[in-house]
């Protein structure tokens, strides 16, 4: 079967990609070896985070370093082998998060980020689900006074950006959210994110809207990927069908490069691995808020399966075996403060983000390879980002022109 693109990959990112190229008159195929929205799309805290405006960079302090070491960390932890694996990669990732080059990587990343609310919500518009929307806003926790300043301090830098919040004491904390147990020096509210109460239902939303306009999902092999003698592209599905078309866009989040390197096209991509769990929520003691623990990298958020507990990063390879010793440390944590009751998972999830070591997304034609397009890299915020670079890649893909400057996140920056 013939069409004008395949998109490989059905998380947020590749739905996006899909959505925006049919917006754009294109005959659209969606391939997957799972339904929508499975894979890390489905893992995360659920936050579409307009806040954002700078990505995670990498703690340069000797306190970190040192701590870390030990591996003993909640928020980031290792496995060792393959972080030493990872040392190149990781070594452009500290030099990349020194203050100089990461403000001018910030202003770059705040241009994707900047659109993130708006395309999302033209989305949910469309498809009708806004009622996936759980609350606006998210609490950013803070245990000690330290702490607390430094978040405040970020805070009133972003707001010169655009970026609304309010500051909250430790007493207005406890008026907020009663439930909690304890007591902290206080908060900021991101008052502009939007909280979802279950992200691979949005994922799968939007690709019934995608299916809804015309466009097909399959289930397929995304590894069948082959040339073909008129220099176009086929993949194999799962029902024994060979789609083909002239372009393709590969958005495979951590596995886009073992694909792409087939065809000539490679880049360091630093997988962070996180973890969850959901745990019932306590009938007399209900969370009104996300929260991130921000000491301790955690968050807790209310969602339609439970209280849901994402952990922070694990530097692991993507089928490494799982450990997550990271979300029983988070769990011991938390459930001195916040109401969690017994554990509903029968075991943890798990799933992978494709982090950079430019902390920026990667999206455009592949360097040397005609008609091949990828779109991947984009972190702790593929969620968050996945409509916007839908458009934007569709526009380069469709010879418009992009609302805002792609260059910085061009795949011809590597390799």
């Amino acid at each position: 079967m013939k069409h004008d693109t395949l998109v490989l990959g059905a998380g947020m990112v590749g739905v996006g990609c899909a959505l925006h190229l049919q917006a754009r008159g294109q005959s659209v195929a969606l391939v997957d070896r799972r339904a929508p929205g499975l894979e890390t799309s489905h893992g995360n805290a659920g936050l579409i985070q307009r806040e954002a405006i700078a990505p995670y960079a990498l703690p340069r302090g000797l306190g970190f370093l040192l701590s870390g070491a030990t591996n003993r960390r909640v928020d980031v932890r290792y496995h060792a082998l393959d972080a030493a694996r990872m040392l190149g990669p990781l070594w452009d990732y500290h030099r990349n998060s020194a203050p100089d080059r990461y403000k001018q990587i910030s202003r770059e990343y705040e241009t994707l980020i900047a659109l993130s609310l708006e395309t999302h919500q033209q989305l949910m518009n469309e498809a009708g689900v806004n009622d996936l929307v759980a609350g606006q806003g998210y609490l950013m926790l803070c245990r000690t006074e330290r702490e607390l300043q430094r978040i405040f301090a970020v805070a009133d830098e972003r707001a010169r950006d655009g970026v609304n919040h309010t500051k909250l004491t430790g007493a207005e904390v406890a008026r907020d959210e009663p439930a909690l147990v304890g007591s902290f020096a206080g908060a900021v509210r991101w008052t502009d994110p939007l909280a979802i109460s279950s992200p691979s239902d949005l994922v799968q939303a939007y690709a019934r809207l995608f299916e809804q306009r015309g466009g097909v999902v399959h289930l397929g092999d995304a590894t069948t990927l082959r040339t073909t003698d008129a220099g176009g592209w086929q993949v194999d599905t799962a029902d024994g069908q060979t789609l083909e078309a002239s372009q393709v866009v590969v958005a495979l989040g951590p596995w886009t490069t073992q694909l792409t390197a087939r065809f000539g096209y490679t880049a360091p991509v630093i997988p962070k691995r996180g973890y969850h769990m959901h745990y019932a929520r306590l009938p007399d003691r209900p969370l009104h808020s996300t929260i991130i623990d921000t000491e301790n990298g955690y968050v807790i958020a209310p969602m339609k399966d439970g209280l849901r507990l994402t952990t922070g990063a694990e530097l692991a390879n993507v089928d490494a075996p799982r450990t997550p010793h990271q979300l029983d440390a988070a769990e011991k944590i938390a459930r001195q403060n916040f109401p969690l009751g017994e554990r509903v998972d029968p075991e943890p999830w798990m799933g992978t983000r494709p982090c950079m070591p430019d902390m920026k997304p990667v999206f455009g034609p592949v360097p040397g390879a005609l008609g091949l397009w990828c779109a991947f890299g984009h972190g702790h915020q593929g969620f968050t980002l996945g409509p916007v670079t839908g458009e934007l890649l569709a526009a380069m893909m469709t010879g418009a022109a992009p609302r805002v400057d792609v260059r910085p996140f061009s795949p011809a920056r590597f390799g």
